[in-house]
């Protein structure tokens, strides 16, 4: 199977349409940018970095992305205002590549992990919980035995609503009191996992941040637990970030990445917002795999993450 022949029509068009305000107001504030200007000079550069860094790309991608422009411009010696779409898609694509952002091929998971723990970590109000249901709904439409862990103890309404994603897409949930110990209800999960031969585990986990001492110690002692079921749990610690909050989505990530070895993203509520340059920057700035991103509120509006079709439909050109 070829690396993009995953990505349908049909995931397209909602690609395309989950980045059309981003679209809209990068294009509009790049034409802004360059009006009355036939060359790209330093002015354009100067102007482009204020569009970047406002569409949420960070500053430090935006001045890596500059410097990657300047040095085109000073190579080809003349590039006009026209063609600077046409680079600004080359080096942020280029920019992807060279951070290692691998494509996430379709909902799979890896040979000889049986089952695959993902452990999914974010603050509450992320659209955590959400995209725990909408994976296991993908996992299960891919064949595969799924199960739910509710450990995000700490909140009666957490609890309920992955006990409602599991009954809608009809998969498991293990879960216990209000309260309990969260590593204990990880450890039942498992257990129940490898009793009932299933293929996928998504464990939701408690959403608070503002004791990150207290945020890793939980988060250890989840890991310690699991691995006295199955030695190499979680195979995936997933950071689940609202991109629509922008800047903020950096500083989560920053936390989370202090607090806990996180080993992948998915980045929710693209569509609702024109912040969708956030990807970039966080793709970029972490160096962490962007494996899903949100597009809305249905159940295939979750997409794998796919550097070459993102930058496409951000730019809405081959």
């Amino acid at each position: 199977m070829g690396i993009f022949s995953f990505f349908s029509k049909e995931k397209k068009e909602t690609l395309d349409k989950g980045l059309e305000k981003t679209k809209e107001s990068f294009f509009g504030k790049i034409t802004r940018a360059v009006a009355g200007k036939s060359k790209v000079d330093d002015e354009v550069l100067d102007n482009l970095e204020e569009v970047l860094v406002t569409s949420d790309v960070g500053v430090d991608t935006t001045l890596n992305i500059i410097e990657r422009i300047e040095q085109r411009v000073a190579r080809d010696k003349y590039v006009t205002t026209g063609e600077l779409n046409s680079i600004l898609r080359d080096e942020i694509a280029s920019l992807l590549t060279d951070n290692h952002t691998e494509d996430t091929e379709g909902f799979v998971v890896p040979e000889g992990k049986k089952p695959y723990v993902i452990m999914v970590v974010g603050v509450n109000g992320v659209g955590k919980t959400t995209t725990i249901g909408k994976l296991a709904y993908q996992f299960k439409k891919a064949g595969k035995k799924v199960c739910l862990g509710a450990a995000d103890t700490f909140r009666a309404a957490a609890v309920e609503q992955i006990v409602i994603w599991g009954e809608r897409i009809g998969v498991p949930v293990i879960k216990q009191q209000m309260g309990s110990d969260p590593a204990s209800v990880a450890f039942d999960t498992l257990s129940s996992a490898v009793a009932n031969d299933v293929d996928v585990v998504l464990i939701d986990t408690a959403g608070r941040l503002h004791n990150k001492k207290g945020l890793m110690d939980e988060l250890s002692k989840i890991k310690r637990v699991m691995q006295k079921v199955i030695p190499d749990a979680p195979h995936d610690v997933m950071l689940v970030l609202d991109g629509s909050t922008g800047q903020n989505a950096f500083e989560q990530a920053k936390q989370f990445t202090l607090a806990t070895e996180v080993t992948s993203m998915a980045i929710t509520k693209l569509d609702g917002t024109a912040k969708g340059g956030v990807v970039i920057g966080i793709s970029d700035q972490f160096k962490i795999p962007v494996r899903y991103i949100g597009l809305g509120e249905g159940m295939d509006d979750l997409q794998p993450f796919n550097r070459k079709e993102f930058v496409k439909s951000l730019f809405g050109t081959e």
